[in-house]
């Protein structure tokens, strides 16, 4: 067959870049586990945010310097790949997997809790059928959630968010929670413990998941060297404002984290207070919107994922190659992701939410390491202001991250664990005591 000479067209410039990478982050998930964080970190979820976000603007810095050196999907994987090693490559790719297949479980987990709070006659393990069921069917056609969709739920979103800090900002004039605008109280407090602190910040990167998202986007936008690292450090910084604020907002409505009836859920019962009925309606439909295309893009991207290694023998390609033959889609494992999703069943938001972080952290971390170890072990840049941008920033990067990995959630840590030594031992393997370099992922066809 004759090879395409033919390449996408280059018309994305920085805003509508930053724009994809909001919508990839799903900005309403600072509701969906706020209640969580206020419950980890003792109420102070704003200060987790903030720690959260720097560690995510270091690391953000570092995803764009490596973004210029390799300008293909694969991101994490790839970096520390070809700057440092093809079988520690391999290990940071498995953790990766552990995000792509794992990710779809949380979202449908979330979104289960909040319609089981709206409607309690119906228990949450139904929701959740309900959601693998219609997700997976449609994903077996083949039906795609468009960049265009993406992008009008994602203005819905910062609708609601806006809606929401309004009515916050009526109730708050009214005398309502604290009664003030301006305080320092959701960030510092007496009570506040900053161990508390940390342990929450390490669930709040799950908000901060696909900033990273847009280096797939690389052949459609205009001078991808310059404008995706902008684009990718915009993404995390105004991601992370957005955050920050809300959380400073709802502390100020709800000053005692204890007044919340369930933490998953808590986000709902905000709207509740903040808006009535009518608000709450909103905020549900968006909350609900929102996860439920997070859910359908994830599990699309990590079925594909799965086919293009069961395809190139990175899996075994008898159970992770095939397609179904009408609609050309991996339905087989499609089928696996949502089997997968039925460890909902048995988790909980806590804990779930950890257990993607334990893949995140690992590849940050590498990403980090991966530009010490392409520009200042290998460039020899370690002169001047070199050894700022190529050793010193992203060592602050490293260390915020495997700092904030050690607060992980002690079962999380386990099966993040169990999860390693699975990839490891598959390596060993495939290899033959790291005799041989392993088969090359290719994350870009999950994209």
């Amino acid at each position: 067959m004759e090879q395409s000479s033919q390449s996408l067209k280059r018309t994305l410039t920085l805003w509508p870049v930053v724009l994809f990478g909001l919508a990839y982050m799903t900005p309403m998930i600072v509701f969906g586990i706020y209640g969580v964080l206020a419950d980890e970190t003792g109420g102070v979820v704003a200060t987790a945010y903030l720690v959260a976000m720097v560690a995510m603007l270091f690391t953000a810095y570092s995803y764009g310097q490596m973004v210029k050196a390799y300008p293909i999907s694969g991101s994490a994987y790839t970096f520390t790949r070809k700057s440092i090693n093809p079988h520690l490559g391999f290990m940071v790719g498995w953790a990766v997997i552990l995000d792509y297949v794992f990710l779809p479980m949380v979202i449908w987990l979330i979104g289960s809790v909040y319609l089981h709070a709206a409607f309690p006659a119906i228990d949450t393990w139904v929701w959740i059928l309900a959601f693998i069921i219609i997700t997976s069917a449609i994903n077996i056609i083949g039906i795609r959630v468009t960049t265009t969709i993406n992008f009008i739920m994602m203005l819905f979103q910062f609708l609601v968010i806006g809606l929401f800090i309004i009515l916050s900002v009526v109730s708050l004039s009214q005398g309502e929670g604290m009664g003030t605008f301006f305080t320092a109280t959701p960030f510092f407090n007496e009570d506040m413990a900053f161990s508390l602190v940390l342990a929450g910040a390490s669930i709040a990167c799950y908000s901060f998941l696909g900033f990273d998202a847009v280096t797939t986007l690389s052949e459609e936008t205009v001078s991808p060297e310059k404008t995706l690292p902008r684009a990718i450090f915009l993404i995390a910084l105004i991601g992370g404002a957005i955050f920050v604020i809300v959380s400073y907002f709802v502390y100020l409505i709800f000053p005692d984290h204890t007044q919340f009836e369930n933490y998953d859920t808590a986000g709902l019962e905000i709207a509740q207070f903040i808006g009535g009925n009518l608000f709450s309606a909103i905020f549900l439909a968006g909350m609900i919107t929102a996860q439920f295309a997070s859910g359908l893009s994830a599990q699309a991207s990590a079925s594909r994922l799965l086919f293009a290694m069961g395809r190139d023998n990175v899996l075994p390609r008898k159970l992770f190659g095939l397609l179904h033959r009408s609609f050309r889609t991996p339905i087989g494992n499609i089928i696996v992701i949502g089997m997968i999703g039925l460890i909902a069943l048995a988790m909980n938001v806590s804990t779930s939410t950890s257990f993607i972080n334990f893949g995140a952290f690992i590849t940050f971390t590498f990403v980090n390491l991966s530009v010490i170890g392409h520009y200042y072990v290998r460039g020899k840049k370690r002169h001047g202001k070199d050894l700022i941008l190529y050793l010193v920033l992203p060592l602050i990067g490293t260390a915020l991250n495997v700092w904030l990995f050690t607060n992980l959630d002690i079962h999380a840590l386990t099966l993040g664990s169990i999860w390693a030594a699975i990839g490891f031992i598959y390596l060993l393997i495939m290899t033959k005591g790291f005799k041989k370099e392993p088969p090359e992922m290719k994350f870009e066809e999950a994209d």
